[in-house]
């Protein structure tokens, strides 16, 4: 049995630290070859085998180790209902921990009268704090006590000890002074705490509800695209008989071959084919293109693209999972839960940072102690260190903006199918293009007929000296009726349109690169590319100069060069010893593709144009767009493009390489980044790491310039997050105290301002994160 992918939406998780811990624990069951856990996304991808480890036992563990796996739709409903609750407990921290805090301040301040030193003030105190430590605080005891059994750390294990260690020493003062003479003299040994531990616990729920919040923001693009499908769709039972009635049914209940009624306005439910009707449709959310598209029987709708003026009825073809929109969604998840190889910095240093941050504190605690001799001083610096490091910020600087990265590229019709190429992408300094369907439209038409001296084979036939220009297209267009290379389908098209009768080819072969060739009327006939034919017999100037051309002093050389300089493909008719005609054909350039070329050599990208045409076609392409013709790489076949774009990358490093995911698969899979072009419905091309969705080039650039802005952006939240702490920490554990040239805050850094500052740390990593949705790449 093959080996099975699934993504599993986990809840419970409350740093990057709870990942690292499922990745281990599960990665290292019996069965599981790869794991990804995206703390950002909340989401696990995991790669098993059935055969020695069933999904059930997988899904065991991670509840084995304290969070949550949710079934399918259940990540929305879960991620509302844990920032309702973490907004409730935050209100109840703050109900508490506010008039705790404003009655020490005023107490230490002197702001009230000798009744504040009473004893109960501080039991008033124990009151106030309790209800915040353990129930606005109960999350991070849980979240350390399953963090500690599992024998790791997390965020929670140093929120839970720096409250802790304040709230209990507090205690322990005021059991002290129960059973004790009270010293007004020696009040300041007595002072209590509590206000630190609860205004820690508040403002650090503050900062996670916030950072809720903000982080489902990055998840934005998800949304919208689900919002896309209709709730319901309109079927007509018994379709085209006397009995046919319309119904509105779910989406849930759509099946394929079910005929469905779309009015003007209306979004397509699932994916189909037209019946019945004409109109526009506004496929911008799949391509990002404005312009709307006319649709007419015979064509292709996708689901969640909205209809314009028209009155439709199609068939369905794919629903459920299966549809375009349900496959671009898939697609946004996988890419924002998988990894990016800039992450694995922040990964490592996030596996011993908790830790790390324990050690310090102690040692913090210890130095201060030995030197001071003042418990509570150093116990404030201890609290301090413990509470304002963040492994958060860590662990939400990579994933939240390749949330955000590849967000912006599905609302423009690029699709990211993996971290890494948005990562590599952003690097790429030569981009190959494939000419035909790439460049071109991909769908050639015939330009040029051309006939040479009648063959003795078929004057037996025909009194004339040579075949009329129906004649030779009927001949091509039989032998190509078994190929299904574009220029082959154009020709034969050509003749249907002029409703030629063809025949029907026997013993029909194939020539990669080069052409086909099939027995009609008993006789063998090839047709393809000049260079398939012997040299001597294809420019045999005294056997084969066409009557048409001896006015004009030209031979077939020139003729076929003259062609090729306009950018046509010229195809040579045949028999095994000499020539019928020539038919050219030529493919329209794709509207944006020269204005693409422009911006990718704008941003100093180096363009090279791969093609099975021969130099001159190809040549006159490329100054069509802009392509430089040392950088034109000309007559390869397909089964050369994997080899070429070896050679290249040997050449120019990074190469990204962009085709149309079906007859250029082994090239896209050998570039560092494969740029598969879609229309629409061609989502799920599996070769190539980027879809344009759009089918155009100007994605290519777009996609570029999002990847390199994602990047930046990556760089600018490590920064910030390893600066923080690289910076805080010190501070906090008293490096700044003896320079009398810094304020007292910043030399006695109080747990309070830790908190606020911790808070504030991960809230700046995801709110920079955010921005490139503001970006206009």
């Amino acid at each position: 049995m093959a080996e099975k992918r699934v993504t599993l939406p986990i809840a419970g998780m409350h740093c990057v630290n709870c990942a690292a811990n499922i990745q281990r624990n599960v990665g290292n069951l019996n069965g599981v070859s790869k794991i990804e856990v995206n703390f950002a996304v909340e989401q696990a991808l995991i790669a098993f085998d059935p055969q020695k480890i069933a999904l059930d036992n997988i899904i065991s563990k991670i509840d084995e180790l304290g969070f949550k796996v949710l079934k399918s739709g259940e990540s929305e409903i879960e991620r509302q209902e844990e920032i309702r609750n973490q907004t409730r407990k935050f209100v109840t921290g703050a109900i508490f921990a506010l008039p705790l805090f404003f009655l020490s301040m005023a107490r230490d301040f002197g702001l009230t009268g000798s009744w504040s030193h009473a004893s109960w003030v501080n039991w008033l105190f124990f009151l106030l704090a309790t209800p915040v430590q353990f129930y606005t605080g109960w999350d991070y005891y849980v979240g350390a006590f399953k963090s500690l059994k599992s024998k790791s750390a997390n965020m929670d294990v140093l929120i839970a000890s720096g409250s802790s260690v304040a709230y209990f020493y507090s205690i322990a003062i005021i059991l002290f002074l129960l059973f004790s003479d009270y010293s007004t003299s020696n009040q300041h040994l007595y002072h209590v705490y509590f206000e630190t531990s609860a205004l820690i616990i508040t403002l650090i729920k503050l900062g996670k509800l916030l950072e809720a919040r903000t982080k489902g923001k990055t998840g934005a693009a998800i949304k919208k695209l689900m919002a896309l499908q209709p709730n319901s769709a309109n079927i007509i039972d018994g379709y085209g008989t006397s009995s046919q009635c319309e119904r509105e049914v779910a989406i849930s209940e759509l099946c394929i071959d079910n005929i469905i009624l779309i009015r003007p306005g209306e979004r397509f439910p699932v994916d189909g084919i037209i019946i019945e009707g004409s109109s526009t449709v506004d496929e911008s959310m799949l391509t990002g293109e404005s312009i709307p598209i006319d649709k007419k029987i015979g064509d292709k709708v996708v689901s969640g693209t909205v209809n314009g003026h028209g009155l439709l009825k199609f068939r369905a073809t794919h629903v459920g999972k299966d549809t375009a929109l349900a496959q671009i969604i898939r697609l946004v998840e996988e890419a924002q839960g998988s990894k990016a190889p800039i992450q694995d910095l922040a990964d490592s240093v996030a596996a011993i940072f908790v830790p790390s941050v324990i050690a310090i504190a102690f040692i913090t605690f210890g130095i201060w102690w030995v030197t001071t001799g003042e418990f509570v001083l150093s116990m404030i610096r201890m609290v301090a260190v413990l509470v304002i490091a963040c492994p958060c910020a860590l662990g939400l600087a990579t994933p939240t903006a390749i949330m955000a990265g590849t967000g912006k590229g599905a609302e423009n019709g690029i699709l990211f199918k993996r971290s890494e190429a948005l990562e590599k992408a952003a690097k790429l300094k030569t981009i190959v293009l494939d000419k035909t369907g790439t460049i071109t439209m991909g769908k050639p038409i015939v330009k040029d007929i051309i006939l040479l001296n009648a063959l003795d084979e078929f004057k037996q036939n025909s009194s004339k000296e040579l075949l009329s220009e129906d004649e030779l297209l009927i001949y091509a267009a039989s032998v190509e009726k078994g190929s299904e290379h574009p220029i082959g389908k154009a020709i034969v098209n050509f003749a249907i349109e002029k409703r030629l009768a063809l025949y029907e080819p026997v013993d029909f072969k194939a020539h990669a690169g080069m052409g086909v060739e099939a027995t009609i009327n008993e006789i063998r006939l090839r047709f393809g590319k000049p260079d398939w034919f012997d040299q001597e017999i294809l420019f045999n100037q005294e056997l084969f100069k066409a009557n048409s051309l001896k006015s004009q002093e030209l031979d077939l050389i020139e003729l076929i060069s003259n062609l090729q300089n306009k950018g046509r493909t010229v195809m040579v008719m045949a028999t095994e010893s000499a020539i019928l005609g020539i038919i050219s054909v030529a493919d329209a350039i794709k509207p944006q593709s020269s204005q693409a070329i422009k911006e990718l050599h704008n941003e100093e990208i180096k363009v090279v144009m791969l093609t099975g045409d021969n130099l001159n076609t190809a040549i006159a392409i490329a100054n069509e767009v802009g392509i430089d013709k040392n950088n034109i790489v000309a007559q390869v076949k397909p089964e050369q493009k994997a080899d070429k774009i070896r050679e290249l990358k040997k050449e120019d490093g990074l190469i990204g390489m962009v085709g149309d995911g079906i007859n250029d698969a082994p090239a896209l899979a050998i570039a560092d980044v494969g740029f598969a072009i879609g229309t629409g419905t061609d989502i799920a091309i599996e070769a190539g790491d980027i879809i344009l969705s759009g089918g155009n080039l100007i994605g290519i650039p777009k996609a570029i310039g999002i990847s390199r802005e994602t990047l930046k952006t990556i760089r600018q939240n490590l920064f910030l997050a390893f600066i923080y702490n690289i910076v805080l920490i010190p501070i906090a554990a008293g490096v700044l105290a003896p320079f009398e040239i810094f304020p007292n805050f910043l030399r006695q850094l109080h747990p309070i301002l830790a908190a606020v500052a911790m808070a504030a740390s991960s809230i700046s990593v995801v709110t920079n994160s955010l921005r490139l949705y503001r970006t206009k790449k």
